[in-house]
């Protein structure tokens, strides 16, 4: 079992997740990726060089005239009838180097480059995106932890408690102001009790996992958590400032705008190929009998231009497709920013309703604690049943159980509300 001394706050596992989650080490790859796309495109501003090696052999009338020709061999003796008609095998060992450069393509290159450094930026979106969520992962899962100690301390707590009722309904009964039928009750109830306190020490440890699993530790990693589960004093602001900033700060909103401009870039590139194309080519060659003799050398440069004038249709639907595609883009940016003002809508009123729980369940521990005084007391003195006394102690079982949910839930709807409005980082207030 792996084992962590030192105490770790909400902050040290977020930072700690970010170092080590593996989806944000696939987001990262996957932005680096996206740089590299950038220079391959940008590599159509450069010279192509090729190399190459060939053998041929060969007694074709035309090869046999022209491999003399290139190797410097021909002679006089090569004008004979006989010799051009029927020449002997020939040997012709071709070194070539070529050179292409394009002088004009129409904006193709720069379009192909803006649409990788598009690519990129949407890369880096999403990167952040992941690294939100993970931000938000781990925050759940710590707070699901700390709320699995808690609760494990209450059911242990109303254990205890159960057995000093158990210890005090003996006491009656010896005294004659009860019967055998409270003890079995208070039995059952300790039983019950128990049995919640059972569940709630298997629920910590599947938490105690989910939380290391956010963390990208191994999976029985102990921890000592130092950020207490306590109300999160950060007072929200207007729901109009969190929906104005999700929709410049949400990776989703960014991402949105920056297909349709990918979508208009393609466009633009889609009208390009019907515009010419100008280049220049050259090339070295060297021509010879065997691999290491010398033998002849030739070279020449040529610009060449390019138009296409009919190619199937297969332009005008490349064109007719990238309008589509604009148009899809746009109508899924008016769909994300529906979704997002929604989402950040959902998580305000979340964080609204925890506030108001987290006040009424204070009250509710008091008066159950209250109550549940009040109860033992009248217990001891025979004005109270076994029934009385039992249902306030589950009374206050509940009670703190659900402060201690709407607690839990408050911190984790601050997270979301944070989350949803794209601004959740390491460094968040809510991690205080």
């Amino acid at each position: 079992m792996g084992w962590a001394q030192d105490p770790m706050s909400l902050k040290d596992a977020v930072h700690l997740a970010l170092n080590r989650n593996k989806s944000v080490e696939a987001s990262d790859a996957a932005r680096k990726a996206a740089g590299s796309r950038i220079a391959e495109a940008r590599s159509g501003y450069l010279p192509k060089v090729n190399y190459s090696e060939s053998w041929t052999r060969s007694d074709n009338p035309v090869f046999v005239f022209s491999s003399l020709l290139t190797q410097h061999e021909f002679g006089e003796q090569n004008f004979q009838i006989g010799s051009l008609n029927r020449p002997d095998f020939l040997n012709n060992f071709q070194s070539q180097i070529t050179a292409d450069q394009s002088l004009y393509d129409a904006g193709q290159t720069r379009q192909a480059v803006r649409s990788a450094e598009l690519m990129k930026d949407m890369t880096g979106e999403e990167g952040r995106r992941t690294q939100m969520e993970v931000i938000a992962g781990v925050i759940r899962s710590y707070y699901d932890t700390l709320l699995g100690i808690e609760q494990l301390n209450a059911a242990s707590q109303a254990m205890r408690s159960a057995q000093a009722d158990l210890d005090r309904a003996q006491s009656v009964r010896a005294a004659g102001m009860s019967t055998d039928v409270d003890v079995l009750s208070i039995r059952v109830h300790l039983a019950g009790v128990r049995e919640q306190q059972i569940r709630r020490a298997a629920d910590l440890d599947v938490a105690r996992a989910a939380l290391n699993d956010a963390l990208g530790l191994p999976l029985d990693t102990t921890h000592a958590l130092s950020t207490s589960l306590t109300p999160l004093q950060f007072p929200a602001g207007l729901l109009t400032d969190y929906e104005k900033n999700a929709l410049s700060e949400r990776p989703e909103a960014r991402q949105g705008k920056l297909a349709i401009s990918l979508a208009r870039n393609q466009e633009t590139a889609a009208h390009s190929s019907l515009l010419p194309q100008v280049g220049v080519h050259g090339a070295f060659e060297a021509d010879r009998q065997d691999f290491y003799s010398r033998g002849g050398a030739n070279w020449l440069v040529s610009i060449g231009l390019r138009w296409n004038l009919f190619n199937g249709f297969s332009d005008k639907a490349r064109i007719e497709e990238s309008k589509y595609v604009l148009r899809r883009s746009e109508a899924d940016q008016e769909h994300a920013d529906s979704a997002i003002r929604l989402q950040v809508r959902r998580a305000y009123a979340d964080l609204r309703a925890a506030d108001q729980r987290i006040e009424v369940s204070k009250a509710s521990v008091a008066e159950a604690e209250e109550s549940l005084r009040i109860t033992q007391n009248r217990y001891d003195t025979g004005l109270n049943n076994v029934t009385d006394l039992l249902r306030t102690e589950t009374a206050v079982l509940e009670a703190r159980t659900r402060q201690l949910a709407a607690v839990h839930d408050q911190r984790i709807a601050a997270a979301m509300l944070e989350l949803a409005a794209g601004t959740l980082r390491a460094d968040s207030e809510v991690l205080n």
